[in-house]
């Protein structure tokens, strides 16, 4: 039995390969964020190291299509500082959207607002921007 949480992870038959290469990575993590281009290394991260290759995540294509172009530039950094580094791998990992964005608030509608948009309503003849406006007039909150 382990006593605490450190040997457990520390020993070869706990977690120990699972937090030495935890390690690595943060080593890696380090050194691609000193040897990429400050805004290159902002939208994107180290996301794993296998084999010699290592693996990046971009945030979107843009960012993914220059570090493919440093990649072999990368590979060499890693190498002069001491890691097997065959190759760089570079992928587009989309961030999630947070579902407050894809909600929208009722934004109220003053009273002074309603009744200028209500007038607007009655004086126009029908058609598909006065059923619009009533739709608008249906659905905004009203100012509290």
């Amino acid at each position: 039995m382990h006593n605490s949480i450190e040997n457990y992870l520390a020993a070869d038959d706990g977690a120990g390969k699972l937090l030495a290469h935890a390690r690595l990575l943060q080593k890696l993590a380090r050194i691609f964020a000193e040897v990429s281009p400050t805004h290159l290394a902002q939208a994107s991260c180290l996301a794993n190291y296998r084999t010699g290759i290592i693996f990046i995540h971009a945030a979107n294509g843009a960012v993914a299509a220059k570090l493919r172009q440093l990649a072999p530039r990368l590979a060499n950094e890693f190498s002069l500082r001491g890691f097997e580094c065959s190759g760089v791998h570079v992928k587009v990992q989309a961030t999630e959207i947070p579902r407050q964005s894809m909600t929208s608030a009722k934004k109220p509608l003053s009273d002074e607002a309603r009744q200028a948009v209500s007038g607007l309503r009655e004086r126009l003849p029908q058609s598909p921007l006065r059923e619009a406006l009533g739709t608008l007039l249906e659905r905004a909150a009203t100012a509290e």
